[in-house]
C-alpha cells in the first residue's frame, strides 16, 4: 500500500465507516493538495443506499485554505462534486480536476447495519446520484413518507449538524420522529402539528422535529414565564436555541384557508395557534391572537347552526391576518359572537383540555409576574422611605451633638438659648423616632399595614 492509501493494484483501501463519522485525507479526501500539509477533511451523512454506500458525504477545506477564504470561524463545506468543481475553477483555474478527483474516492462504504436500521435519513444534498435507479434511500424509522426521502436540488440545503444523542437511537429519524416523544410526526395538512428546527451553526442545520403539542406540554413552546422566559417562541431541546413562532402561526392560518370543509381540523389548528400566542407580550402576537379567537368564534357559530357563508370567510379574515389587517377588518369584528373576543375562550375552547391547561399556565405565570413586579415596587418604595428617614435621624443626632459641644464652650449669657435649642432638638428627635417606629410596621407587608400609615407615610392610597 502506498502513501495515498492505495493498494498495490491502484485501488483504494476503502474501509467501511459509520454514519456522521469524520476524518482527514485519503482515502476519502485529498492529501497534500494544493500544497504539502493541506489535508482536506471529510464527513459522512446518515442516509445509506441499499448498495451500502452513503448517499450524503461532505468535503471540508484544509485549515490554511479555509482561513484564506475569509471564513476562519466558519468551516467551508462541500456537499457535492459540483460544489467542489466550482470552488476549484474559481480559485485554482489551472488545476487538473481529473487528477484531483482521482486522488481520493468519492463513494464511501457504510458499516453494515441490521436490515431494520439499514438507512439513516436526513434532508440533505445528495452527494452523488446513484448509477442504479433501485438505489433508493430508506428512512431509519421505516417511514415511507419521511421528508428525507424527497431529493431536492443540489446545494439547496446545508448538511445537518452531527448528533450522537437521539440520532444514535435505533429507529429514530430526526426528520420524522419527535425529539420529545420519539413518535412519528404527520405531514397531513401541511405538517401543521410539528415544527422543524432550522437553526444553523458551523456544522449545518439542527433539523430535529417536535410535535408542537409535545413542546407546549413540556413548556418548550408558547409563552412561558419564570426562569424559562419564552414569549411565543420554541426552544429546541437538542441545539438549545430559540425560534420565534409568529411565522409558524401565520402558516397555520394559511393552512386553514386551504381546508375546504373540515371544520374540526380548522378548530384544532386554530386552537393550537391560540395556545402558542396566549400570554405573549408582543404586539403582533396579541393582534394575531385576537384574529384567531374571532375565527374560533365563527366556527362555534357554525356548530350552533349558523350559515357557513356567514361564518367562515377566509378571503377577508385569516389570509389577510398573516400579513396584517384586511380592508374589511371592521366587517369581521361585526361578525363576532355577541360580546367581546373573550367570549371565545368560554365557548368551544372550554372543551379543549390542552388549550385550557396551557391557558391556566399562562394566566398563573402572568399573575406571578405581576405579583413579583408589585412586590418589587413596594419593596423599593419602602426602602426609599426607610433609608431616607434613617439618614434624617442620623443628621438630627449629629446636629444635637454639635449643639451640645457649642453649649459647653459658651459663656453663661448664651447658655439659656443653647439649652432651649437642645431641648427642642431632643423633642424633634423623639417625634421622628416615633415616626420611624411607625414606618417599621411596613415589615408586615403593605397588605397588613394600616391604610392610614400607607397614605400618610408612603403616599399609597388603598380603596375598597
Amino acid at each position: 500500500m502506498n502513501e495515498n492509501g492505495k493498494a498495490e493494484n491502484g485501488s483504494f483501501n476503502n474501509r467501511p465507516v459509520a454514519p456522521e463519522e469524520s476524518g482527514e485525507g485519503s482515502p476519502y479526501a485529498p492529501e497534500n493538495w494544493p500544497q504539502k500539509g493541506d489535508n482536506w477533511g471529510w464527513r459522512t451523512g446518515r442516509r445509506i443506499t441499499p448498495a451500502g454506500y452513503f448517499q450524503d458525504r461532505y468535503l471540508y477545506l484544509p485549515e490554511r485554505l479555509n482561513n484564506h477564504s475569509g471564513s476562519a470561524r466558519k468551516q467551508h463545506i462541500f456537499a457535492s462534486k459540483l460544489a467542489v468543481e466550482r470552488y476549484l475553477k474559481a480559485n485554482f483555474p489551472e488545476a487538473d480536476l481529473g487528477a484531483f478527483f482521482s486522488s481520493f474516492t468519492w463513494r464511501i462504504p457504510a458499516v453494515p447495519y441490521p436490515s431494520t436500521n439499514a438507512a439513516v435519513p436526513l434532508k440533505q444534498i445528495p452527494a452523488e446520484q446513484s448509477d442504479s435507479d433501485t438505489e433508493a434511500v430508506r428512512c431509519k424509522a421505516g417511514n415511507k413518507k419521511c421528508t428525507s426521502l424527497i431529493l431536492e436540488e443540489a446545494e439547496k440545503y446545508l448538511p445537518a449538524m452531527s448528533c450522537d444523542i437521539c440520532c444514535s437511537e435505533p429507529g429514530f429519524c430526526r426528520d420524522c420522529c419527535c425529539i420529545l416523544c420519539s413518535k412519528m410526526v404527520s405531514s397531513a395538512y401541511g405538517g401543521y402539528s410539528f415544527i422543524k428546527c432550522q437553526v444553523k451553526n458551523d456544522e449545518g442545520v439542527c433539523g430535529h422535529v417536535a410535535h408542537m403539542e409535545c413542546a407546549l406540554r413540556a413548556r418548550l413552546a408558547g409563552t412561558v414565564g419564570r426562569s424559562i422566559g419564552l414569549d411565543s417562541e420554541y426552544h429546541c431541546r437538542r441545539c438549545d436555541v430559540r425560534t420565534d413562532l409568529i411565522s409558524y402561526v401565520n402558516k397555520l392560518l394559511q393552512t386553514c384557508d386551504t381546508i375546504d370543509s373540515d371544520d374540526e381540523i380548522r378548530r384544532k389548528i386554530l386552537n393550537l395557534g391560540a395556545c402558542i400566542l396566549r400570554g405573549s407580550q408582543k404586539a403582533d402576537a396579541k393582534e394575531l391572537l385576537r384574529h384567531i379567537e374571532l375565527a374560533i368564534s365563527k366556527l362555534h357559530q357554525l356548530k350552533c347552526g349558523t350559515n357557513r357563508e356567514d361564518t367562515w370567510m377566509p378571503d377577508d379574515s385569516l389570509t389577510a391576518y398573516s400579513t396584517g389587517l384586511s380592508d374589511h377588518d371592521g366587517d369581521v369584528m361585526e361578525a363576532t359572537v355577541h360580546g367581546s373576543p373573550s367570549n371565545v375562550r368560554t365557548g368551544e375552547e372550554s372543551y379543549d383540555c390542552l388549550s385550557q391547561s396551557l391557558k391556566f399556565e399562562a394566566e398563573v405565570d402572568q399573575v406571578l409576574y405581576a405579583l413579583k413586579k408589585s412586590q418589587e415596587f413596594e419593596y423599593k418604595l419602602a426602602e426609599e422611605k426607610l433609608q431616607s428617614h434613617k439618614t434624617y435621624l442620623q443628621n438630627l443626632y449629629q446636629q444635637l451633638d454639635l449643639e451640645k459641644s457649642e453649649y459647653e464652650g459658651k459663656n453663661s449669657s448664651n447658655s439659656y438659648l443653647l439649652s432651649h435649642a437642645i431641648r427642642k432638638r431632643k423633642e424633634q428627635i423623639g417625634e421622628e423616632v416615633a415616626k420611624f417606629e411607625v414606618l417599621k410596621k411596613i415589615a408586615n407587608g403593605f397588605g397588613k399595614t394600616s391604610k392610614d400609615i400607607l397614605k400618610e407615610h408612603f403616599d399609597v392610597e388603598i380603596t375598597d
